[in-house]
């Protein structure tokens, strides 16, 4: 079972040459729809560089739910308001790194997957991140589109993956419960 937004087709292009024609179909898959808000994948983009917020929010913002902000402090104030599922932020900023504030980020929010953007090739922030942050992804700037795009979708999956597997394990931690209920009337009788 695929989680998915519900705007989202779900399907394989498979093409196959008969009789001289070139016929596409599509080979299905099981899909769940979840319920969001605008059915749109929230992303908080954090960057001290107005001219990427900008950017970023042009070409993502039909797409995505996006909110931007300048600082890492800002954005925590906006985690605080509102629910995002995707946060992106650059390691190199003045007052917090992007590291620094992953770590704050997931003391306070969890849930949100994690990408870390940086235009610099520096290893010790990479291997700070993976281990102080947990992030999902490291990406280099500038970014390309398609490969951020992408990054996104698969980020949402382990999202909505790890989402799921909260609820399951909510569910049988009731069951247990109830289970172990019934055996101390069990033994009582």
């Amino acid at each position: 079972m695929i989680n998915l937004p519900c705007k989202i087709k779900a399907g394989y292009p498979l093409a196959r040459k008969q009789a001289g024609r070139l016929d596409v179909v599509f080979i299905s898959v099981n899909v769940k729809c979840v319920n969001m808000p605008s059915n749109k994948i929230s992303i908080l983009y954090v960057d001290d560089e107005e001219n990427n917020l900008f950017s970023f929010k042009a070409t993502f913002r039909i797409k995505y739910n996006v909110t931007t902000a300048l600082t890492g402090d800002e954005a925590l104030k906006i985690l605080a308001a509102k629910e995002v599922q995707i946060i992106i932020t650059d390691q190199r900023m003045p007052e917090m790194t992007g590291v620094e504030f992953l770590e704050k980020v997931l003391e306070k929010y969890p849930d949100p997957m994690r990408i870390l953007l940086t235009g610099y090739t520096d290893m010790e922030a990479v291997v700070d991140a993976v281990n102080k942050g947990k992030i999902f992804h490291y990406l280099a700037k500038p970014w390309n589109e398609e490969e951020l795009d992408l990054t996104i979708n698969t980020a949402y999956a382990k999202y909505l993956e790890k989402v799921e597997l909260k609820e399951l394990n909510e569910k049988l931690e009731g069951s247990n419960d109830q289970l172990e209920f019934l055996l101390r009337q069990s033994m009582l009788s």
